[in-house]
Protein backbone atom coordinates (compact mmCIF):
# COMPACT_ATOMS: atom_id res chain seq x y z
CA UNK A 1 0.00 0.00 0.00
CA UNK A 2 2.63 2.23 0.62
CA UNK A 3 3.19 2.55 -3.37
CA UNK A 4 -0.70 3.47 -3.78
CA UNK A 5 -1.87 7.00 -4.32
CA UNK A 6 -3.23 8.71 -1.03
CA UNK A 7 -6.71 9.10 -2.11
CA UNK A 8 -6.76 5.20 -3.19
CA UNK A 9 -5.69 4.30 -0.13
CA UNK A 10 -8.59 6.44 1.44
CA UNK A 11 -11.03 4.98 -0.49
CA UNK A 12 -9.51 0.95 0.18
CA UNK A 13 -9.76 2.47 3.75
CA UNK A 14 -13.24 3.63 3.87
CA UNK A 15 -14.22 0.86 2.23
CA UNK A 16 -12.81 -2.14 3.90
CA UNK A 17 -14.10 -0.06 7.35
CA UNK A 18 -17.81 -0.33 5.55
CA UNK A 19 -16.92 -4.06 4.92
CA UNK A 20 -15.94 -4.96 8.43
CA UNK A 21 -18.97 -3.12 10.04
CA UNK A 22 -21.48 -4.93 7.53
CA UNK A 23 -19.92 -8.36 8.36
CA UNK A 24 -20.49 -7.74 11.65
CA UNK A 25 -23.61 -6.39 11.47
CA UNK A 26 -24.57 -9.23 9.07
CA UNK A 27 -23.17 -11.83 11.64
CA UNK A 28 -25.26 -10.10 14.86
CA UNK A 29 -28.10 -9.92 12.55
CA UNK A 30 -28.25 -13.25 11.18
CA UNK A 31 -27.23 -15.12 14.80
CA UNK A 32 -30.16 -12.85 16.66
CA UNK A 33 -33.12 -13.39 14.33
CA UNK A 34 -31.63 -17.46 14.25
CA UNK A 35 -31.90 -17.21 17.94
CA UNK A 36 -35.75 -15.94 17.87
CA UNK A 37 -36.79 -18.61 15.00
CA UNK A 38 -35.24 -21.04 17.62
CA UNK A 39 -36.81 -19.62 20.59
CA UNK A 40 -40.27 -19.75 18.39
CA UNK A 41 -39.64 -22.98 17.48
CA UNK A 42 -38.66 -24.27 21.11
CA UNK A 43 -42.08 -22.75 22.28
CA UNK A 44 -44.08 -24.46 19.83
CA UNK A 45 -41.95 -27.58 20.71
CA UNK A 46 -42.80 -27.12 24.23
CA UNK A 47 -46.69 -27.21 23.45
CA UNK A 48 -46.64 -30.04 21.14
CA UNK A 49 -44.46 -31.68 23.76
CA UNK A 50 -47.42 -32.17 26.06
CA UNK A 51 -50.18 -32.31 24.28
CA UNK A 52 -48.25 -35.82 23.24
CA UNK A 53 -48.19 -36.72 27.33
CA UNK A 54 -51.66 -36.02 27.69
CA UNK A 55 -52.21 -38.21 24.66
CA UNK A 56 -50.18 -40.90 26.15
CA UNK A 57 -51.92 -40.76 29.57
CA UNK A 58 -55.36 -41.08 27.98
CA UNK A 59 -54.66 -44.22 26.38
CA UNK A 60 -51.55 -45.20 24.20
CA UNK A 61 -51.76 -48.53 23.33
CA UNK A 62 -49.03 -48.16 19.65
CA UNK A 63 -47.94 -49.14 17.36
CA UNK A 64 -50.89 -48.37 14.73
CA UNK A 65 -52.12 -45.47 17.07
CA UNK A 66 -48.48 -43.89 17.32
CA UNK A 67 -49.96 -41.00 15.36
CA UNK A 68 -52.44 -40.58 17.85
CA UNK A 69 -49.08 -38.42 20.48
CA UNK A 70 -48.71 -35.85 17.55
CA UNK A 71 -52.64 -34.18 17.61
CA UNK A 72 -52.89 -30.88 15.85
CA UNK A 73 -49.38 -31.57 14.15
CA UNK A 74 -48.48 -30.49 10.85
CA UNK A 75 -45.79 -32.56 8.11
CA UNK A 76 -41.92 -33.50 9.78
CA UNK A 77 -43.45 -33.87 13.54
CA UNK A 78 -41.63 -36.50 15.02
CA UNK A 79 -42.83 -38.79 17.88
CA UNK A 80 -41.73 -41.73 19.87
CA UNK A 81 -42.92 -43.93 23.13
CA UNK A 82 -40.44 -45.66 25.06
CA UNK A 83 -41.84 -48.57 27.45
CA UNK A 84 -40.12 -50.97 29.37
CA UNK A 85 -40.42 -53.34 26.71
CA UNK A 86 -41.33 -51.31 23.14
CA UNK A 87 -40.41 -48.38 21.12
CA UNK A 88 -42.52 -46.52 19.35
CA UNK A 89 -41.96 -44.30 16.84
CA UNK A 90 -42.94 -42.22 13.32
CA UNK A 91 -43.38 -38.62 11.54
CA UNK A 92 -46.07 -37.10 9.99
CA UNK A 93 -45.39 -37.32 6.42
CA UNK A 94 -45.98 -34.92 3.80
CA UNK A 95 -49.11 -36.31 3.19
CA UNK A 96 -50.29 -36.49 6.44
CA UNK A 97 -49.99 -40.50 7.18
CA UNK A 98 -47.37 -42.02 10.04
CA UNK A 99 -43.90 -42.97 8.28
CA UNK A 100 -41.19 -44.67 10.14
CA UNK A 101 -37.81 -43.99 11.45
CA UNK A 102 -35.11 -45.80 10.34
CA UNK A 103 -32.39 -47.07 13.03
CA UNK A 104 -30.23 -44.65 13.44
CA UNK A 105 -33.32 -41.92 13.63
CA UNK A 106 -34.67 -44.49 16.42
CA UNK A 107 -30.57 -44.25 18.23
CA UNK A 108 -30.40 -40.16 17.83
CA UNK A 109 -33.91 -39.65 18.99
CA UNK A 110 -33.33 -42.24 22.42
CA UNK A 111 -30.51 -40.55 23.43
CA UNK A 112 -31.84 -37.00 24.07
CA UNK A 113 -31.47 -36.79 27.83
CA UNK A 114 -35.06 -36.85 29.85
CA UNK A 115 -36.36 -33.85 31.41
CA UNK A 116 -34.06 -31.64 30.01
CA UNK A 117 -34.12 -28.43 27.33
CA UNK A 118 -35.00 -29.20 23.76
CA UNK A 119 -31.62 -29.75 21.86
CA UNK A 120 -30.67 -29.67 18.42
CA UNK A 121 -30.38 -33.51 16.65
CA UNK A 122 -29.13 -34.72 13.00
CA UNK A 123 -32.11 -37.10 11.94
CA UNK A 124 -30.01 -38.00 8.44
CA UNK A 125 -32.69 -37.67 5.74
CA UNK A 126 -35.44 -35.72 7.62
CA UNK A 127 -32.37 -33.15 8.51
CA UNK A 128 -31.63 -31.22 11.75
CA UNK A 129 -34.53 -31.34 14.60
CA UNK A 130 -34.97 -29.43 18.18
CA UNK A 131 -36.29 -32.11 20.36
CA UNK A 132 -37.40 -32.88 23.87
CA UNK A 133 -37.79 -35.58 25.71
CA UNK A 134 -40.40 -35.67 28.95
CA UNK A 135 -40.85 -39.18 31.03
CA UNK A 136 -44.01 -39.79 32.57
CA UNK A 137 -45.09 -41.02 36.23
CA UNK A 138 -45.31 -44.56 35.32
CA UNK A 139 -42.18 -44.30 33.98
CA UNK A 140 -42.50 -44.26 30.07
CA UNK A 141 -40.63 -41.61 27.74
CA UNK A 142 -42.46 -39.60 25.35
CA UNK A 143 -39.96 -38.13 22.28
CA UNK A 144 -40.85 -35.07 20.69
CA UNK A 145 -39.40 -33.16 18.03
CA UNK A 146 -40.23 -30.35 15.12
CA UNK A 147 -38.19 -29.51 12.10
CA UNK A 148 -35.81 -26.88 11.52
CA UNK A 149 -35.85 -26.67 8.05
CA UNK A 150 -38.22 -23.42 7.57
CA UNK A 151 -35.52 -22.01 10.44
CA UNK A 152 -32.42 -22.86 8.17
CA UNK A 153 -34.56 -21.31 5.10
CA UNK A 154 -35.35 -18.41 6.43
CA UNK A 155 -31.90 -17.77 7.73
CA UNK A 156 -30.56 -18.65 4.12
CA UNK A 157 -32.68 -16.19 2.65
CA UNK A 158 -31.56 -13.57 5.39
CA UNK A 159 -28.09 -14.38 4.77
CA UNK A 160 -28.70 -13.58 0.79
CA UNK A 161 -30.83 -10.64 1.25
CA UNK A 162 -28.10 -9.29 3.28
CA UNK A 163 -25.30 -10.29 1.26
CA UNK A 164 -26.65 -8.45 -1.92
CA UNK A 165 -27.68 -5.53 0.17
CA UNK A 166 -24.46 -5.05 1.36
CA UNK A 167 -22.66 -5.89 -1.25
CA UNK A 168 -24.27 -3.06 -3.23
CA UNK A 169 -23.97 -0.87 -0.42
CA UNK A 170 -20.22 -1.21 -0.63
CA UNK A 171 -20.26 -0.67 -4.34
CA UNK A 172 -22.26 2.50 -4.05
CA UNK A 173 -19.90 3.46 -0.92
CA UNK A 174 -17.38 2.98 -3.30
CA UNK A 175 -17.74 5.28 -6.12
CA UNK A 176 -19.45 7.72 -3.35
CA UNK A 177 -16.15 7.53 -1.73
CA UNK A 178 -13.96 8.05 -4.69
CA UNK A 179 -15.65 10.95 -5.46
CA UNK A 180 -15.74 12.51 -2.12
CA UNK A 181 -11.80 11.94 -1.84
CA UNK A 182 -11.18 13.48 -5.28
CA UNK A 183 -13.00 16.45 -4.37
CA UNK A 184 -11.46 16.99 -0.95
CA UNK A 185 -7.79 16.16 -1.96
CA UNK A 186 -8.55 18.44 -4.99
CA UNK A 187 -6.26 21.59 -3.64
CA UNK A 188 -3.43 19.08 -3.22
CA UNK A 189 -3.70 19.30 -7.25
CA UNK A 190 -3.27 23.10 -6.47
CA UNK A 191 0.06 22.13 -4.48
CA UNK A 192 1.20 19.84 -6.34
CA UNK A 193 1.01 21.92 -10.32
CA UNK A 194 2.29 25.06 -8.01
CA UNK A 195 5.44 23.06 -7.00
CA UNK A 196 5.39 21.37 -10.63
CA UNK A 197 5.56 25.15 -12.29
CA UNK A 198 8.44 26.47 -9.59
CA UNK A 199 10.34 23.52 -10.02
CA UNK A 200 10.44 24.38 -13.95
CA UNK A 201 11.81 27.72 -13.48
CA UNK A 202 15.17 28.74 -14.63
CA UNK A 203 16.44 29.70 -10.93
CA UNK A 204 19.81 28.59 -12.08
CA UNK A 205 20.26 31.29 -14.66
CA UNK A 206 19.58 34.09 -12.52
CA UNK A 207 15.56 34.15 -12.18
CA UNK A 208 14.75 35.57 -9.04
CA UNK A 209 10.90 36.51 -9.53
CA UNK A 210 8.71 33.91 -8.48
CA UNK A 211 5.45 34.46 -9.08
CA UNK A 212 3.77 30.98 -8.52
CA UNK A 213 1.46 30.38 -5.18
CA UNK A 214 -0.87 28.22 -3.70
CA UNK A 215 -4.35 29.20 -3.98
CA UNK A 216 -5.69 28.35 -0.23
CA UNK A 217 -9.32 28.68 0.60
CA UNK A 218 -9.71 26.69 3.41
CA UNK A 219 -6.25 27.87 5.70
CA UNK A 220 -7.40 25.99 8.91
CA UNK A 221 -7.96 22.42 7.02
CA UNK A 222 -4.77 20.48 6.77
CA UNK A 223 -4.51 21.08 2.89
CA UNK A 224 -4.37 24.53 3.71
CA UNK A 225 -1.70 24.52 6.28
CA UNK A 226 0.43 22.35 3.42
CA UNK A 227 -0.59 25.15 1.07
CA UNK A 228 0.16 28.21 3.21
CA UNK A 229 3.37 26.80 4.35
CA UNK A 230 4.60 26.01 1.02
CA UNK A 231 3.30 29.99 -0.02
CA UNK A 232 5.62 30.99 2.90
CA UNK A 233 8.66 28.73 1.68
CA UNK A 234 8.00 30.19 -1.75
CA UNK A 235 8.35 33.96 -0.30
CA UNK A 236 11.23 33.30 1.64
CA UNK A 237 13.05 31.46 -1.44
CA UNK A 238 11.90 34.55 -3.68
CA UNK A 239 13.51 37.02 -1.05
CA UNK A 240 16.64 34.85 -1.00
CA UNK A 241 16.89 34.95 -4.38
CA UNK A 242 16.30 38.53 -4.76
CA UNK A 243 19.43 39.19 -1.80
CA UNK A 244 21.73 36.48 -4.08
CA UNK A 245 21.10 38.11 -7.78
CA UNK A 246 21.57 41.43 -6.04
CA UNK A 247 24.96 40.75 -4.67
CA UNK A 248 25.86 38.37 -8.05
CA UNK A 249 24.88 41.77 -9.99
CA UNK A 250 27.78 43.74 -7.44
CA UNK A 251 30.02 41.49 -7.58
CA UNK A 252 29.85 41.73 -11.65
CA UNK A 253 29.64 45.42 -11.62
CA UNK A 254 32.64 44.72 -9.29
CA UNK A 255 34.25 42.76 -11.64
CA UNK A 256 33.93 44.61 -14.94
CA UNK A 257 34.64 48.12 -13.37
CA UNK A 258 37.96 46.70 -12.19
CA UNK A 259 38.73 44.86 -15.09
CA UNK A 260 38.24 47.93 -17.00
CA UNK A 261 40.41 50.22 -14.45
CA UNK A 262 43.46 47.79 -14.51
CA UNK A 263 43.45 47.75 -18.45
CA UNK A 264 45.09 51.30 -18.87
CA UNK A 265 47.84 50.87 -15.50
CA UNK A 266 48.66 47.46 -17.47
CA UNK A 267 48.75 48.97 -20.98
CA UNK A 268 51.04 51.90 -19.00
CA UNK A 269 53.06 49.47 -17.56
CA UNK A 270 53.80 46.97 -20.72
CA UNK A 271 54.73 49.89 -22.80
CA UNK A 272 57.37 51.47 -20.13
CA UNK A 273 58.53 47.85 -19.85
CA UNK A 274 58.61 47.74 -23.82
CA UNK A 275 60.54 51.20 -24.08
CA UNK A 276 62.99 50.49 -21.20
CA UNK A 277 64.38 47.81 -23.24
CA UNK A 278 64.65 49.64 -26.07
CA UNK A 279 68.78 51.19 -25.33
CA UNK A 280 71.60 48.35 -27.00
CA UNK A 281 73.15 47.62 -23.95
CA UNK A 282 71.48 47.78 -20.29
CA UNK A 283 72.93 45.68 -17.19
CA UNK A 284 71.94 41.77 -17.42
CA UNK A 285 69.80 42.45 -14.47
CA UNK A 286 68.35 44.97 -15.36
CA UNK A 287 67.22 43.71 -18.92
CA UNK A 288 66.19 40.33 -17.18
CA UNK A 289 63.93 42.48 -14.95
CA UNK A 290 62.02 44.38 -17.74
CA UNK A 291 61.06 41.05 -19.49
CA UNK A 292 59.52 39.51 -16.44
CA UNK A 293 57.76 42.84 -15.89
CA UNK A 294 56.34 42.58 -19.43
CA UNK A 295 55.83 38.58 -19.24
CA UNK A 296 53.93 38.93 -16.22
CA UNK A 297 51.92 42.20 -17.39
CA UNK A 298 51.01 40.80 -20.79
CA UNK A 299 49.57 37.98 -18.65
CA UNK A 300 47.94 40.51 -16.60
CA UNK A 301 46.23 41.52 -19.22
CA UNK A 302 44.98 38.48 -20.57
CA UNK A 303 43.43 37.49 -17.74
CA UNK A 304 41.71 41.21 -17.07
CA UNK A 305 40.60 40.80 -20.54
CA UNK A 306 38.88 37.59 -20.03
CA UNK A 307 37.55 38.60 -17.05
CA UNK A 308 35.74 41.30 -18.67
CA UNK A 309 34.56 39.19 -21.19
CA UNK A 310 33.25 37.09 -19.02
CA UNK A 311 31.87 40.17 -16.67
CA UNK A 312 29.80 41.53 -20.28
CA UNK A 313 28.77 37.78 -21.00
CA UNK A 314 27.41 37.47 -17.99
CA UNK A 315 25.61 40.75 -18.11
CA UNK A 316 23.87 40.14 -21.80
CA UNK A 317 26.43 42.73 -23.63
CA UNK A 318 29.32 42.24 -26.48
CA UNK A 319 27.49 40.05 -28.73
CA UNK A 320 25.91 40.28 -32.66
CA UNK A 321 23.68 38.05 -33.87
CA UNK A 322 24.11 37.42 -37.77
CA UNK A 323 23.80 34.01 -40.03
CA UNK A 324 27.65 32.84 -39.28
CA UNK A 325 28.84 29.91 -41.64
CA UNK A 326 30.42 27.51 -39.59
CA UNK A 327 32.29 25.82 -42.31
CA UNK A 328 34.20 28.76 -43.22
CA UNK A 329 34.56 29.70 -39.52
CA UNK A 330 36.28 26.33 -38.76
CA UNK A 331 38.50 26.69 -41.52
CA UNK A 332 40.13 29.42 -40.50
CA UNK A 333 40.24 28.53 -36.82
CA UNK A 334 41.92 25.36 -37.71
CA UNK A 335 44.76 27.44 -39.68
CA UNK A 336 45.25 29.92 -37.03
CA UNK A 337 45.84 26.39 -34.80
CA UNK A 338 48.33 24.98 -37.05
CA UNK A 339 50.36 27.76 -37.25
CA UNK A 340 50.17 28.08 -33.75
CA UNK A 341 50.75 24.60 -32.51
CA UNK A 342 52.95 22.62 -35.87
CA UNK A 343 53.87 20.44 -33.41
CA UNK A 344 50.49 18.57 -33.50
CA UNK A 345 48.74 16.85 -35.98
CA UNK A 346 44.96 19.21 -37.40
CA UNK A 347 42.28 17.06 -38.67
CA UNK A 348 39.61 19.00 -40.36
CA UNK A 349 36.12 17.31 -41.21
CA UNK A 350 33.38 19.46 -42.93
CA UNK A 351 29.90 18.32 -44.17
CA UNK A 352 29.29 18.64 -48.28
CA UNK A 353 27.16 21.94 -47.15
CA UNK A 354 28.28 24.40 -45.32
CA UNK A 355 25.94 25.04 -41.94
CA UNK A 356 24.73 28.35 -40.61
CA UNK A 357 23.62 29.13 -37.52
CA UNK A 358 22.57 32.73 -36.11
CA UNK A 359 25.27 34.32 -33.65
CA UNK A 360 28.50 36.27 -32.77
CA UNK A 361 31.08 35.21 -35.39
CA UNK A 362 33.46 37.01 -33.64
CA UNK A 363 32.86 35.47 -30.14
CA UNK A 364 31.97 31.79 -31.65
CA UNK A 365 35.46 31.72 -33.48
CA UNK A 366 37.13 32.75 -29.77
CA UNK A 367 35.78 29.96 -28.19
CA UNK A 368 36.53 27.48 -30.89
CA UNK A 369 40.00 28.96 -30.78
CA UNK A 370 40.36 28.29 -27.31
CA UNK A 371 39.18 24.66 -27.50
CA UNK A 372 41.36 24.55 -30.05
CA UNK A 373 44.04 26.27 -27.65
CA UNK A 374 43.28 23.69 -24.70
CA UNK A 375 43.95 20.85 -27.16
CA UNK A 376 47.27 22.13 -27.95
CA UNK A 377 48.74 23.42 -24.80
CA UNK A 378 47.19 20.37 -22.62
CA UNK A 379 48.71 17.57 -25.03
CA UNK A 380 52.33 16.65 -25.98
CA UNK A 381 53.39 17.03 -29.72
CA UNK A 382 52.50 14.46 -31.99
CA UNK A 383 48.93 14.60 -31.14
CA UNK A 384 45.89 14.39 -33.53
CA UNK A 385 43.21 16.65 -33.28
CA UNK A 386 40.50 16.67 -35.28
CA UNK A 387 37.81 19.05 -36.21
CA UNK A 388 34.96 17.50 -37.11
CA UNK A 389 31.09 19.79 -38.22
CA UNK A 390 28.17 18.00 -38.29
CA UNK A 391 24.68 18.39 -38.94
CA UNK A 392 22.15 17.82 -35.92
CA UNK A 393 18.18 17.44 -35.87
CA UNK A 394 17.92 21.45 -34.66
CA UNK A 395 21.13 22.79 -35.24
CA UNK A 396 24.96 21.62 -35.86
CA UNK A 397 27.33 20.34 -33.57
CA UNK A 398 30.99 20.74 -33.70
CA UNK A 399 33.61 18.08 -32.29
CA UNK A 400 37.05 18.35 -31.02
CA UNK A 401 38.83 14.99 -30.64
CA UNK A 402 42.60 14.54 -29.68
CA UNK A 403 44.36 11.54 -28.51
CA UNK A 404 46.29 12.78 -25.67
CA UNK A 405 46.15 11.61 -22.29
CA UNK A 406 42.96 12.60 -21.50
CA UNK A 407 41.41 14.15 -18.39
CA UNK A 408 41.11 13.12 -15.41
CA UNK A 409 37.21 11.98 -14.55
CA UNK A 410 37.23 13.99 -10.80
CA UNK A 411 37.91 17.52 -12.68
CA UNK A 412 35.31 16.65 -15.35
CA UNK A 413 32.28 17.74 -13.95
CA UNK A 414 33.70 21.35 -13.28
CA UNK A 415 35.84 21.59 -15.88
CA UNK A 416 33.70 24.44 -17.55
CA UNK A 417 33.84 26.72 -14.17
CA UNK A 418 36.06 29.74 -13.50
CA UNK A 419 39.90 28.93 -12.63
CA UNK A 420 39.60 25.70 -12.80
CA UNK A 421 42.88 23.95 -14.66
CA UNK A 422 43.71 20.75 -16.13
CA UNK A 423 47.28 20.87 -15.87
CA UNK A 424 47.80 18.55 -13.41
CA UNK A 425 46.03 16.25 -15.05
CA UNK A 426 46.54 16.46 -18.80
CA UNK A 427 50.33 16.50 -19.63
CA UNK A 428 52.46 19.09 -19.42
CA UNK A 429 54.27 22.86 -18.52
CA UNK A 430 52.12 25.57 -19.82
CA UNK A 431 50.00 27.73 -17.05
CA UNK A 432 46.96 29.15 -17.68
CA UNK A 433 43.74 31.89 -16.13
CA UNK A 434 41.70 28.78 -15.93
CA UNK A 435 39.07 30.79 -17.95
CA UNK A 436 39.53 29.67 -21.19
CA UNK A 437 36.88 27.05 -20.93
CA UNK A 438 34.70 28.73 -19.15
CA UNK A 439 34.88 31.98 -21.96
CA UNK A 440 33.63 28.80 -23.98
CA UNK A 441 30.47 27.82 -21.78
CA UNK A 442 29.47 31.52 -21.51
CA UNK A 443 29.62 32.05 -25.50
CA UNK A 444 28.03 28.90 -26.15
CA UNK A 445 25.49 29.36 -23.62
CA UNK A 446 24.81 33.03 -24.69
CA UNK A 447 23.92 31.45 -27.99
CA UNK A 448 21.57 29.19 -26.40
CA UNK A 449 23.83 26.42 -27.22
CA UNK A 450 25.59 23.34 -25.55
CA UNK A 451 28.61 22.18 -24.83
CA UNK A 452 30.27 19.12 -23.49
CA UNK A 453 33.36 16.27 -22.32
CA UNK A 454 34.32 13.26 -22.80
CA UNK A 455 37.18 11.92 -21.90
CA UNK A 456 39.19 8.79 -21.71
CA UNK A 457 42.86 7.89 -21.47
CA UNK A 458 43.70 8.26 -25.64
CA UNK A 459 40.18 10.23 -26.58
CA UNK A 460 39.34 13.10 -25.28
CA UNK A 461 36.23 14.90 -27.37
CA UNK A 462 34.42 18.57 -26.48
CA UNK A 463 31.09 18.29 -27.96
CA UNK A 464 29.36 22.24 -29.08
CA UNK A 465 25.42 22.05 -30.11
CA UNK A 466 24.18 25.33 -31.97
CA UNK A 467 20.69 25.89 -32.90
CA UNK A 468 20.51 26.48 -36.57
CA UNK A 469 19.94 30.30 -38.41
CA UNK A 470 16.20 30.35 -38.34
CA UNK A 471 16.13 33.37 -40.92
CA UNK A 472 15.20 35.59 -38.81
CA UNK A 473 16.16 39.63 -39.62
CA UNK A 474 19.43 40.61 -38.05
CA UNK A 475 19.59 41.57 -34.38
CA UNK A 476 22.01 44.10 -32.62
CA UNK A 477 22.25 41.56 -29.98
CA UNK A 478 21.57 38.35 -29.66
CA UNK A 479 19.20 37.94 -26.11
CA UNK A 480 20.72 36.51 -22.76
CA UNK A 481 19.33 34.11 -20.63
Amino acid sequence: MKRWSLGTRLVVGIVGLLTVLAIAIAVVTVAASRGQQVTRLDSLLAAAAGRSSDAVDAGFTGPAPIIQILPGQGAGAVGMVITADTVYAGYIGTDGDLRSLDADQLVALDEVPEGGDPVTVDLGDLGDYRVVSTELSDGRIVVNGLSLAEADAATASLIQTIAAVSLAAIALALALGALVVRVALRPLTGVVETASRVSELPLETGAVSMPERVPVDAPDTEVGQVGTALNRLLGKVETSLAVRHESEQKLRRFVADASHELRTPLASIRGYAELGQRPARLPADTARSLERIESESVRMSTLVEEMLLLARLDAGRDLRAEPVALGALLVETVSDAHVAGPDHHWDLELPPDDIEVRGDPDRLRQALGNLLANARVHTPPGTTVTVALAPTEGGAAITVTDDGPGIDADLQHTLFERFTRGDDSRSRVAGSTGLGLAIVAAIVGAHDGTVTVESVPGRTVFRIELPRDDGSPDDPELPHS
